[in-house]
């Protein structure tokens, strides 16, 4: 299926947002995620279906200033 992360169209087999993470290889800690415009907790991510077109947004902390 087809979603856009961060406005770019990626193509995945991944079935979850737990999925999609370990596939796009997200650190453990210092990342935020939305699915259409929705924050999603960490803890939810194993239970959050993605289905085709979903706008997901990740932010990750960065160090510095």
């Amino acid at each position: 299926m087809k979603v856009l992360v961060n406005a770019k169209e990626v193509t995945t087999d991944s079935s979850t947002l737990l999925d999609l993470s370990k596939e796009l290889a997200l650190p453990d800690k210092g990342v935020a995620v939305a699915v259409n415009n929705q924050i999603v907790p960490r803890a939810e991510w194993a239970d959050t279906p993605l289905s085709e077109g979903a706008n997901i947004v990740i932010i990750k902390a960065a160090c510095g200033g």
